[in-house]
């Protein structure tokens, strides 16, 4: 795992991507990052990831093959709604697996750096971070119970299926946003004229 971190240090900054949370699962990652406007940078990121920890694995299993099954999920954010959301999402991924008990006991994802359990010198504070609080502790302490709080599941729930459908993790505002700026549909709607109402 320690080589992906690694390569996640090295080509963020080729890419010039912010990371703002990370967890390093035993077969998949999990990453909220910033993006500038270079719209490769964040394949071609997941593809050098896939293809060292892939090498690493192979090399020290002794087997051949690829480890992870499809293409990888991807969701923009509402940063403003969603940004922290998002990162305690990625952050508590191994306490939903059964690994640990609380996310400062897993050693490979960015919750340790973030409450100053651990450091980590490539990880990006977020505005949403910053805004928490006035001092650098009382962030941490608003981060530690905004992860411990336990009416997280609506937010959970609806990134998950923003990840899962490849769609925005937002409100219809940011959808908006993004449809008229790109000038695409990104909502899933449905089909055809809507049933009319007797």
């Amino acid at each position: 795992m320690s080589t992906t971190s690694q390569t996640i240090q090295e080509w963020k900054q080729v890419y010039e991507l912010e990371v703002f949370s990370y967890c390093l699962m035993t077969n998949h990652v999990h990453l909220v990052v910033q993006a500038n406007d270079n719209p490769t940078a964040i394949p071609q990121l997941m593809r050098r990831l896939a293809r060292r920890q892939t090498r690493f694995v192979n090399s020290l299993e002794k087997r051949s093959g690829s480890l992870r099954e499809g293409r990888y999920k991807i969701s923009p954010i509402d940063t403003d709604a969603y940004l922290l959301a998002c990162c305690r999402y990625v952050e508590l991924n191994p306490v939903k697996a059964g690994m640990v008990d609380k996310p400062e006991l897993y050693e490979w994802s960015s919750y340790c750096a973030r409450v100053g359990v651990s450091h980590c010198q490539w990880l990006d504070e977020p505005d949403t971070f910053r805004a928490l609080a006035g001092s650098h502790q009382m962030k941490i302490e608003a981060y530690r119970k905004f992860v411990e709080q336990e009416d997280a599941s609506s937010s959970d729930e609806l990134i998950c299926t923003a990840i899962n459908s490849n769609k925005l993790t937002g409100g219809n505002k940011l959808v908006d946003e993004i449809e008229n700026r790109i000038g695409i549909r990104v909502e899933t709607r449905k089909r055809g004229r809507p049933a009319s109402k007797k």
